[in-house]
């Protein structure tokens, strides 16, 4: 969708693979190959408010393991731990709470698309300060013209489909 949510921005939606079970299965089948070739074990996947939320639960699922929301500010009751970041077209803070994950448990942390990396960079420095291991983030798509995997430096990525 052009010029969504502003100006300039070129809206890459994953709408049409939701509605298509089919397809959605053939994804999470992707998915859900990719981490067990890669990891031996996986504690949590980790899952970025919102669109995070629709591919974390059941790919979480089928490997055995739990799911960690990272939301939107003020979501999360309890202690929690917040982080401001800048997105593409704003500013926002995300936050989880305090407990979700023990020292040394390794996550990886998903959402459904990466564009200048900010929401992700900011998930992997809430998992660093939860002292988190941090094996992978994996998004659906990527816009590589905007090189937000770059922003990640150390942390492995991995995308599904890649748009210049």
């Amino acid at each position: 969708f052009p010029d969504f949510p502003v100006p300039g921005v070129l809206f890459r939606d994953i709408s049409p693979l939701l509605k298509d079970p089919g397809a959605f299965r053939s994804l999470m089948d992707l998915l859900e190959d990719h981490l067990r070739a890669s990891f031996p074990q996986i504690d949590f996947i980790v899952g970025l408010d919102s669109r995070g939320f629709l591919i974390g639960p059941p790919l979480a699922q089928r490997l055995g393991i739990g799911f960690v929301p990272i939301r939107k500010k003020g979501k999360l009751p309890g202690p929690t731990e917040s982080i401001s970041y800048t997105l593409e077209y704003g500013k926002a803070e995300l936050e989880i709470q305090s407990d979700a994950v023990e020292p040394g448990q390794k996550v990886v942390i998903v959402d459904d698309l990466l564009a200048t990396g900010g929401t992700m960079c900011a998930a992997c420095e809430l998992m660093k300060r939860l002292k988190a291991e941090v094996l992978e983030c994996l998004v659906i798509i990527e816009l590589k013209l905007l090189k937000g995997s770059e922003k990640l430096k150390s942390i492995p990525f991995y995308s599904l489909l890649q748009y210049d």
